[in-house]
């Protein structure tokens, strides 16, 4: 059943802010390479292949839905960061912008009456919580490492371990 169109345009909306926050991930990730710093990049490289199919989640709902989907222009991601702390509370205003825009969906998709909306959003909202959370707890330890290079080598270590999606 097609969406209403007043949803269908949000949820394209999202779907350019996933793609957005894909790129966004994808230009941090170079912040830490270019620094030697490549735990950190892969982990971020990882955020932006998620963010990523997080776009093609929404497009193929959007689709599968028979609405019509025409993408918006996406802005060139920031390259203004000084320290590792601002690229990660970068990343956390992100994630917390991301769920907010995944929250009026949710509202939008009850006020238009669209019951199919719910359990996809539903799972959206339960991994935004993860990674605003996941985000959080990175952006702290960065704090505490106070610009240490013996700290934030560590931490970039332990990044590096991360496996990518899929």
């Amino acid at each position: 059943m097609k969406m209403p169109e007043e949803l269908a345009q949000a949820f394209i909306r999202q779907i350019d802010m996933e793609l957005a926050s894909f790129l966004a991930y994808l230009q941090m990730s170079v912040y830490f390479t270019d620094r030697n710093l490549t735990g950190m990049g892969d982990w971020m490289r990882s955020q932006a292949e998620e963010e990523r199919n997080h776009a093609y989640r929404f497009l193929d709902f959007v689709l599968d839905r028979g609405n019509h989907v025409q993408l918006g222009a996406i802005d060139a991601p920031t390259t203004d960061f000084d320290t590792p702390e601002a690229v990660f509370a970068a990343a956390l205003e992100q994630e917390q912008d991301v769920t907010r825009a995944i929250h009026e969906l949710y509202r939008l998709a009850g006020e238009q009456g669209d019951l199919a909306s719910f359990p996809f959003l539903q799972s959206f909202i339960e991994e935004q919580n993860e990674e605003e959370a996941l985000v959080e707890r990175i952006l702290e330890r960065v704090r505490l490492a106070d610009g240490n290079p013996s700290a934030i080598l560590i931490l970039d270590n332990e990044l590096g371990t991360r496996r990518p999606p899929g």
